[in-house]
């Protein structure tokens, strides 16, 4: 009986301790997850330097809609003129002619934005994104940013934009396609990523994540074969629009600059 309490003792106490870990786990992401809801309802759209785009789905030039509705909150902002500078975001996927950041660009010039004020920042995800857009912004002394993406996204972006030395305000899209039930699976990912963000740091989680899609096999990837040769990429402004069954998957998509099963950053 005494070698049964001395083995069982030790034991419950390291049942109890993991409880209270599991518990102060739950409860430290139930309070990130109020935090990145409670931010996606914020919309403070103040005089800044620059409005940063966060990249989403492009296909063959043409703005997906999470895209679009991405680029007309942050032209909507430019006209009114709480800045002057728009710096589009994001790269491409294997096989695509365009990159988001070059599609968001072609997309503003029709709309009436000068060229010359637009700048684009290719990066693959949330934090290479804003890092790319702080190395272009830094040296112009334009810091004071506002942040363009969609509420569920907003909170992440804002952290990331802090951590690379930006001045971020959250200027969520306020026409996202992702609404309803179809966005709350965006806002416990982002939550996780926040989470974990900013218990290892954000540019190591990033790092993290680069190596999660590196251990991808070869044979995962597109063929080259599948990709599109340049000589037959068709312009932006004369892309043909997505099918309806190409709209569809720009939901799921959002997930390229928000948080995703692949790349947690």
């Amino acid at each position: 009986m005494f070698v049964l309490r001395w083995v069982t003792a030790p034991l419950r106490w390291a049942v109890k301790i993991l409880v209270l870990l599991v518990a102060a786990a739950a409860v430290y992401y139930a309070v990130t997850l109020v935090q990145v809801w409670l931010t996606s309802r914020r919309y403070d759209p103040v005089s800044a330097q620059a409005i940063v785009v966060m990249g989403s789905a492009q296909y063959n030039g043409i703005p997906s809609p999470d895209l679009r509705a991405r680029l007309d909150e942050a032209l909507l902002l430019f006209q009114r003129g709480y800045a002057h500078l728009i710096v589009c975001t994001g790269s491409k996927e294997p096989g695509d002619a365009y990159t988001e950041a070059e599609t968001g660009r072609a997309y503003l010039v029709g709309k009436g934005v000068p060229a010359a004020d637009i700048l684009e920042a290719g990066g693959r995800d949330t934090w290479t994104n804003l890092a790319l857009a702080a190395d272009l912004l830094r040296p112009r002394g334009d810091t004071d940013v506002l942040i363009v993406t969609d509420p569920f996204h907003e909170y992440r972006s804002m952290a990331v934009a802090t951590d690379v030395g930006l001045t971020p305000h959250p200027t969520p899209t306020q026409t996202s396609p992702i609404k309803g039930t179809a966005v709350i699976p965006y806002f416990l990912r982002t939550a996780a990523a926040v989470a974990l963000g900013r218990i290892v740091g954000f540019e190591r989680l990033h790092a993290l994540g680069e190596l999660a899609v590196a251990a991808v096999p070869p044979s995962a990837a597109v063929p080259p074969s599948a990709a599109v040769p340049p000589s037959a990429a068709v312009p932006p402004s004369a892309a043909v629009p997505p099918s309806a069954a190409v709209q569809r998957r720009s939901a799921s998509h959002a997930a390229r600059t928000g948080p995703s099963p692949a790349r947690v950053t």
